[in-house]
């Protein structure tokens, strides 16, 4: 059953999220509404072709930065100083290019203008952060999501030249800030990294533990 939301700032049971995870539609993008989502381990993920729609998945990917991988030949990359990371430093820069650059297998981008808009003021009230990764001076990777707790919860990343991503995602990691990265969407270069799935259980009980 997918449930309609209205002006109340609340949100269904998680668990009753329909087999692809699928909760709620309708609602807002407020500030208030998306942290009490984002509190609940829901998070909204639509186009503009459809009305907001709430998910709420099974199973999360995530990533312990305890647990995290790095190969050698990432580690030679992160030791030539090739590459500088950098945080909050051009969050609308770094949500901007998540939203244009083309990937593989994928028609458009999820991140409307409504959407940014809602994570530029998270970010300005201090609940959103991102990671840049610069070569010479340019941006060329990075990634932006929202926090909750010691919880980040990833929304998208970008990377204009091989291992830029990564490296944003490893200066996440290493930051000591979080206990967890929720990586939502499963990549094979993300598993290799140390990501692995976790069911929603689990991932709500974190949240609440973790949350200031």
């Amino acid at each position: 059953m997918i449930f309609r939301l209205d002006d109340r700032l609340l949100f269904p049971d998680p668990t009753l999220a329909d087999e692809d995870g699928l909760l709620a539609v309708g609602g807002d993008l407020s500030t208030d509404r998306l942290l009490l989502a984002y509190q609940n381990g829901i998070f909204p993920w639509y186009n503009d072709n459809t009305p907001i729609l709430w998910y709420s998945p099974h199973e999360r990917f995530v990533l312990f930065p305890n647990e995290l991988k790095i190969s050698k030949s990432m580690r030679q990359v992160l030791r030539s100083g090739r590459f500088t990371v950098t945080q909050d430093q051009c969050f609308e820069s770094v949500i901007d290019a998540c939203s244009s650059v083309g990937r593989k297998g994928q028609d458009g981008t999820w991140i409307t203008a409504d959407m940014k808009d809602a994570y530029i003021r998270l970010h300005n009230e201090g609940h959103a952060h991102s990671v840049e990764v610069w070569e010479q001076g340019q941006l060329i990777g990075g990634l932006y999501g929202v926090q909750i707790g010691s919880v980040f919860c990833g929304e998208s990343m970008f990377s204009l030249v091989s291992n830029a991503s990564k490296a944003a995602l490893i200066g996440m990691c290493n930051n000591g800030n979080y206990t967890l990265i929720d990586c939502q969407v499963h990549t094979e270069h993300l598993e290799s990294m140390g990501a692995r799935l976790i069911d929603r259980k689990e991932y709500i009980g974190i949240l609440q533990n973790k949350q200031v």
